[in-house]
């Protein structure tokens, strides 16, 4: 067979690993497009549609798409503009206090949200320390769910605009902005003629990332009750047992999201994040801002970061303190020992297989294989609710075919949580190996053939030192995703096996949101470690 696809025995030994990988890593994909062969759109099907709502999930889930969008813009443009062309009071700490958004998942800003605005709650105790507790709960108004859920998502979301576009500005070459300000073009001017237009592609990237993860979202808009269109899958499939239906919005979610997906690879490849002119790794040139500008900045910054952060922190802390009771019956040992054992196990698959997959990519040069890489990265373009339903389906199938209960090894049980985190983030790792193999010049490779290298040992002994940073990097990011997500675990995880992310949904789901609290600031505790690990690699003034 190595023969016929012109392989010697060792690159064949290469190549049909690297194949199994890529045809794993898009299991989700082909299942969506299993389960969509056969439907046909005639009267009936439309009036199927109708039936599911799909209008309703449509209208909800845009309302709040676009209304994110609107606030991740606003704040993370200013305030990347903000922390890296001025000094102003705590701009030093703003450009790292402004990515601890990423340490709090959408679902858990919700329960703060919620705790602050419910009867009796934390807005109640606040007030009632300055009037009277019957004209403190009047005061207090409703938290409407649409706005709720969009404060939620906005606030925890924006850092993908702000991390992205900030690195697109510290790239901005020094003397193009020194050229346009010596020709008498004003701070403005410079900002939306010059800044702006160079960080467009940046920042659609960011957007795109954001408009993913709103339309991704299944915790928050479930705590708030709004049916959008992961929710309409989630109905479907668990309440009514209705597998046809889920699968025809699972489609449909994943089309709109893939279209995210393309928008953001191809802003992705116009963006320049690294540059070899020298003029643009100096250290940028800040303007000091005094008086009302000063003050301005600092409170535009301040307020994103005590809304992005400290409040749901100090929500949380509020209720722990509150209902210590909650704090002290959780089960911190077992939950931290969960949480470790699938961070690290899924990490060392996800890296192990993205690693072995670019290597195979790099040595082989295959069509094919670039194909089958290109596809695989779509995982994350796929909802958390869509890859476990896919995750399900595709073993149901299997186990039908070979009559053979396949189903049970990997349904409810650690491979399968383990395989759900590899679908979803798989591109995480792999992007990231395969911008560093893109710094690794093809000649250096040559050059070890010729010393009598084989293609391992020149893996081994030159590839994987260069990804030393790399890989403590994707670990963490990996570690990121897997502690926030909700969906994949909640579903596909073994019997009594809790994370902190499925207590907190457990306990907030029956209206338990002190309880809740517990969990949920042990959550955020293990995310701010791992983002004050990883900051370093991405927030430095000189890139």
């Amino acid at each position: 067979m190595h023969k016929y696809l012109n392989l010697t025995p060792q690159n064949f030994v290469i190549y049909i690993p690297v194949i199994l990988i890529s045809l794993i890593a898009i299991i989700p994909l082909i299942t969506i497009i299993q389960n969509s062969i056969g439907i046909e759109i005639d009267l009936e099907y439309l009036d199927f549609l109708n039936k599911l709502s799909i209008t309703t999930y449509v209208k909800n889930s845009s309302i709040i798409l676009f209304s994110v969008l609107i606030f991740t813009l606003t704040f993370g443009v200013i305030s990347a503009y903000l922390v890296t062309f001025f000094i102003f009071p705590l701009s030093s700490f703003f450009k790292y206090a402004l990515i601890m958004s990423f340490a709090i998942p959408p679902y858990i800003y919700a329960y703060s949200l919620s705790s602050f605005f419910e009867n009796y709650g934390t807005g109640f105790s606040l007030l009632s320390l300055f009037i009277s507790e019957d004209i403190s709960n009047r005061i207090i108004p409703n938290l409407n769910p649409y706005f709720g859920t969009i404060i939620s998502l906005s606030f925890c979301l924006f850092g993908y605009v702000y991390m992205l576009t900030r690195i697109s500005f510290l790239n901005q070459s020094e003397n193009l902005l020194e050229v346009a300000k010596s020709l008498g073009l004003s701070g403005r001017k410079r900002f939306f003629k010059i800044l702006l237009p160079t960080a467009r592609p940046a920042i659609i990237v960011g957007s795109s990332l954001v408009a993913m993860e709103t339309l991704s979202d299944f915790g928050t808009v479930s705590f708030f009750g709004i049916p959008t269109l992961v929710i309409g899958i989630y109905n479907s499939w668990f309440i009514f047992d209705d597998l046809s239906s889920a699968n025809i919005l699972s489609l449909f979610l994943f089309v709109l999201i893939l279209l995210f997906f393309y928008l953001e690879n191809i802003s992705s490849k116009n963006s320049r994040y690294h540059s070899i002119d020298k003029a643009l790794h100096q250290k940028k040139i800040k303007s000091k801002l005094v008086g009302k500008k000063a003050f301005y900045a600092f409170i535009f910054c301040f307020l994103i970061f005590f809304f992005s952060f400290l409040f749901p922190l100090l929500q949380m802390m509020f209720w722990v303190i509150r209902f210590p009771e909650h704090f002290t019956s959780l089960d911190i040992k077992q939950l931290n020992i969960n949480t470790f054992i699938i961070i690290s196990v899924s990490s060392f698959v996800i890296i192990t297989s993205s690693f072995y997959a670019n290597f195979g990519l790099r040595v082989l040069k295959k069509k094919i294989l670039l194909i089958l890489s290109t596809l695989s990265i779509s995982g994350y373009a796929i909802p958390g609710i869509i890859i476990s339903i896919s995750t399900i389906s595709f073993f149901t199938m299997i186990s039908n075919f070979l009559n053979i209960n396949i189903k049970s090894l990997f349904i409810g049980s650690l491979y399968g949580l383990v395989l759900g985190y590899l679908f979803r983030f798989y591109s995480i790792s792999f992007n990231t190996i395969k911008t560093g193999y893109s710094k690794i010049n093809q000649s250096i490779d040559e050059s070890a053939y010729l010393l009598g290298f084989s293609k391992f040992k020149t893996f081994k002994e030159i590839h994987l030192p260069f990804f030393k940073n790399n890989i403590f990097f994707i670990y963490i990011l990996i570690s990121l995703e897997i502690i926030k997500e909700l969906p994949i675990t909640l579903i596909l995880r073994p019997y009594n096996f809790d994370t902190f992310s499925t207590k907190a949904y457990n306990f907030a789901s029956q209206d338990l949101i002190e309880a809740a609290a517990a969990p949920s600031i042990c959550l955020i505790l293990w995310t701010t470690i791992l983002l004050m690990m990883s900051i370093k690699f991405f927030l430095s003034d000189k890139k």
